[in-house]
């Protein structure tokens, strides 16, 4: 079961709703006069007619327009969120109807230990369903309610559920995660995973299974890996039943994007949809001062002297295709609109960061998902009696020999609030869509929602019951993602931009690609403590921005891992 770290403050300034702080090294009452101060300070601020626009309808944008509410006493009526997409949410996404099938295009993870901001602003959304909550409330009392521990974390090739508490190092496997922690990152710069470690490596139960909970690839950034190493060492030694995942009551859609969204219109900030920034404008000579936004048809919007702009500078699910039961998502036709975007504007000034390495090369950053939607729970509960695990209590369960490297998950029932109590939905994805199937004798990316059922299916060593399961089915959505683990590509440390870029005045970048200090990308906690970093620097906001927890510095948690390298 998982610890709470968390030791909540509740600080009464009602204009600025209920923020919620952890202490970790002031005491509380340095805390609280600090906080009071700041508010009070920010009480006494007058905007006047300026304007702040961000550029990308995600969770960042929507997250740094509520600190805007809530900590800089801004007008709501002044924020301006411009979405490309008809839909806002960005990769926080959960679609469908019960008569095509339901989407998840990804599997987003919580983290109750590490997602410190993340807890932070959603401690100050109410919740939709439960109106004497805070979304952090709802999300945290579901979790407890419904645990995870998966009992059949690693499957081979026999269908034979693998003892994976034992993570199969041998001595020069921890030698090199050792020294690997403890060199600096700035020794890192451009390397990859296997060019550190030795094949040994990636035959481990700790590979397979640290792979396909974050997504990494054997090509993927050694810098990513190292962070991931010290802001997640609490899951090292949890990492074959996966305790530490905290999981929303329904798809993040629906438990994060909608509540959020609601908080911002009732205060009457204003979205637009299908509105594309194509270009923006900078003034001359030093500086970053953002002048003009460019749409896509056609429109330029001036700004004024003292208007912000805060970038998504790329986003990792940009030009997805989807396909269905019968066809196979197409092959995307065009680069991530985000990073055309940040690619023309990285020509004009200098540290807006270079976006090179992070695309182009979709050989590398590509994945598949697919969702099931059924009638009825026949296929739910054969993979309830093979795993042990309840819908919900399962996380990932992963094929480990399979050329595609299947995982899939089990979320609690429904995972959709339209869904019905006769249907049921998994998700699942392969990490090597570029291969030849097991059982279906074609890459990954080029099968049918059908196809890839049925390797799925073969894979479970079910295939003689195929045609029964199939009847079942309403919909198999295979989701071709060329972008999705851009953010893990190899790199400099330069190539990601600050937050707040050196020199600038008004403009700031929040996504998966910018950098910050210390924290670990390919996460919801990243998006949201980029959008605080931006509005409290653009905005002089004087309080704390939650700081990234040093459990890779705590002996205990230290001794623990060293104890489960041994395992």
């Amino acid at each position: 079961m998982k610890h709470t770290k968390w030791k909540y403050l509740t600080l009464g300034a009602a204009s600025a709703g209920a923020a919620v702080y952890s202490v970790k090294k002031a005491s509380e009452k340095q805390v609280i006069k600090r906080q009071i101060k700041a508010e009070e300070e920010v009480k006494t601020r007058y905007y006047g007619d300026r304007q702040v626009y961000f550029i990308g309808g995600g969770l960042g944008s929507l997250a740094g327009a509520a600190y805007l509410i809530r900590d800089a006493n801004f007008d709501g009526k002044h924020i301006h969120i411009l979405e490309g997409m008809d839909i806002l949410g960005g990769s926080n996404d959960g679609s469908g109807t019960m008569t095509d099938g339901f989407l998840c295009r990804g599997g987003r993870m919580l983290n109750e230990e590490t997602y410190e901001n993340f807890w932070d602003i959603f401690a100050s959304i109410p919740s939709l369903e439960f109106p004497n909550q805070s979304v952090t409330e709802e999300i945290l009392n579901f979790d407890h309610l419904h645990p995870t521990h998966a009992q059949a974390r690693l499957v081979d090739a026999d269908g034979n559920i693998l003892a994976a508490h034992s993570l199969g190092f041998d001595n020069n496997d921890r030698l090199k995660m050792t020294k690997l922690l403890a060199t600096p990152e700035e020794k890192l710069d451009g390397m990859r995973i296997n060019d550190w470690f030795d094949e040994h490596f990636f035959e481990t139960n700790f590979w397979y299974m640290w792979q396909t909970t974050f997504a990494f690839q054997k090509w993927s950034s050694l810098f990513e890996l190292r962070r991931y190493m010290n802001r997640m060492i609490l899951e090292f030694s949890r990492i074959d039943t996966l305790e530490g995942v905290t999981r929303t009551r329904y798809n993040q859609y629906e438990s994060l994007i909608l509540p959020i969204k609601a908080f911002l219109e009732k205060h009457q900030v204003n979205f637009e949809t299908n509105a594309t920034v194509d270009d923006i404008a900078f003034k001359d000579g030093k500086g970053i001062t953002a002048t003009k936004l460019f749409f896509k048809d056609g429109r330029e919007l001036e700004l004024a002297k003292d208007d912000v702009v805060m970038m998504t500078n790329a986003c990792m699910t940009d030009s997805t295709t989807e396909g269905d039961w019968s066809t196979p998502a197409p092959k995307p036709e065009e680069r991530p609109i985000s990073g055309e975007l940040w690619y023309k504007i990285s020509k004009k000034k200098d540290n807006l960061g270079n976006p090179e390495p992070f695309f182009g090369h979709e050989d590398e950053t590509n994945w598949q998902s697919f969702t099931v939607t059924c009638r009825g729970d026949r296929l739910l509960k054969k993979i309830e009696a093979f795993s042990g695990n309840i819908p919900g209590s399962g996380a990932l369960m992963t094929l480990r020999d399979s050329n595609w490297l299947m995982s899939t998950v089990v979320a609690a029932q429904p995972h959709f609030k339209t869904q019905t109590l006769d249907t049921t939905i998994f998700w699942g994805y392969g990490l090597y869509p570029d291969k030849i199937g097991d059982y279906v004798k074609k890459p990954m990316k080029e099968c049918t929602g059908e196809e890839i059922l049925y390797e799925w299916v073969c894979q479970m060593h079910w295939q003689e019951e195929w045609d029964e399961l199939k009847k079942d089915i309403v919909n198999v959505i295979p989701c071709y993602m060329p972008y999705i683990d851009a953010q893990f590509q190899p790199r400099a440390m330069v190539d990601r931009p600050q937050v707040v870029p050196e020199g600038s005045t008004n403009f700031a970048m929040i996504s998966q690609f910018v950098e910050i200090p210390k924290d670990m990308v390919f996460t919801e906690e990243y998006s949201v403590r980029a959008a605080r970093i931006a509005v409290y620097e653009l905005f002089n906001i004087d309080k704390e921005i939650c700081p990234v927890t040093p459990y890779n510095r705590d002996p205990k948690v230290l001794a623990k891992a060293a104890e489960t390298m041994f395992r």
